[in-house]
């Protein structure tokens, strides 16, 4: 007879690991320590998972991740928010480590979503840093809106702390070209999407990061990874208004305001543009098609190593 496939979840807390196995129901707690993801890895090994699954929680998954691949272990990092629907869906409606872990394991031998390495640790490092100048791009944003209702006394402590959220972030920008610049991997890849009119050092850099997948995927299954992707909300007779969500919002986002710069100054998208609102189509619906055409474009020309040529872009 066949072997019973073994599914592990494994919940990541700041000072714990808890961990389930199907079918068995075996479940443990060890720390959050080198030595114990060793010892978590020498423990799982003899048991042949088909899949260990854990959740997306920051960056605390990482180092136990890493180990467990390592190992030779088959590992996936999910989204939280597709767990917490499984659990509702299956009526588990608590929410406690050891429960988290159970629904991990189940959620990993229902779904089986494809196990993918962990990014080398220069991915790791320029996408900390992607991170890190998102998180100063929302400070500096948010100190620019309380400047201009702000008390006249308290101008000056704003004015200051926006300086130097400035400063920081030329800082880091040089910080993410360097990184960028010195390996001649990301060195071709970012001359190759920077050769597309629109796309400058941060959409670049973001997708270096951020999407590693570009170039591998479909035009659809990189749409949909993104969040760029219409999808439908059709019942019988009804034709519901399709809609996009899901997906990377830090990589949306950033993709968000290149397109707003592509529709004036790249050809192929401006003319996209003008003829869906020609069309009929809403500002914000012509918008996001364009955000999907242009991802849709930089994947194909990653894929193919081929730099931008209007010409060829228009399918």
């Amino acid at each position: 007879m066949a072997e019973t496939p073994v599914f592990v979840g494994i919940d990541v807390a700041k000072d714990q690991l808890v961990i389930a196995v199907r079918p068995s129901g075996a479940a443990w707690t060890t720390g959050q320590t080198e030595a114990a993801w060793t010892a978590l890895a020498t423990r799982l090994r003899p048991l042949g998972p088909t899949l260990i699954l854990l959740e997306a929680t920051g960056g605390l998954e990482l180092p136990v991740t890493g180990v467990l691949l390592a190992a030779g272990l088959p590992v996936a990092v999910v989204n939280p928010r597709q767990v917490r629907d499984f659990a509702k869906a299956r009526g588990t409606l608590a929410k406690t480590d050891p429960v988290d872990a159970h629904v991990l394991a189940h959620f990993a031998e229902a779904v089986r979503p494809g196990a993918r390495p962990l990014p080398d640790a220069a991915t790791q490092a320029l996408a900390a840093l992607v991170t890190r100048r998102r998180q100063l791009v929302e400070m500096l944003t948010a100190e620019q809106l309380r400047l201009g209702s702000a008390p006249r006394p308290l101008r000056p402590e704003l004015q200051a702390h926006i300086r130097w959220l400035q400063r920081r972030l030329d800082t880091l920008h040089t910080a993410l070209r360097a990184a960028v610049r010195q390996s001649p991997v990301w060195r071709v890849q970012d001359d190759l999407l920077q050769s597309a009119p629109g796309v400058g050092d941060v959409l670049a850099t973001t997708l270096l990061a951020s999407l590693p997948e570009l170039g591998a995927l479909s035009r659809r299954a990189i749409a949909a990874l993104v969040g760029v992707a219409p999808w439908s909300r059709d019942s019988g007779r009804h034709r519901g208004r399709r809609r996009c969500w899901g997906g990377r919002a830090d990589v949306r986002a950033v993709l968000y305001m290149a397109t707003l710069a592509a529709i004036r100054c790249n050809p192929a998208l401006r003319a996209f543009y003008h003829r869906l609102q020609q069309a009929g189509k809403l500002k914000k619906v012509a918008l996001v098609a364009c955000m999907r055409k242009l991802l849709t474009i930089l994947n194909a020309m990653v894929k193919h190593q081929t730099p931008w040529a209007a010409q060829g872009t228009q399918g």
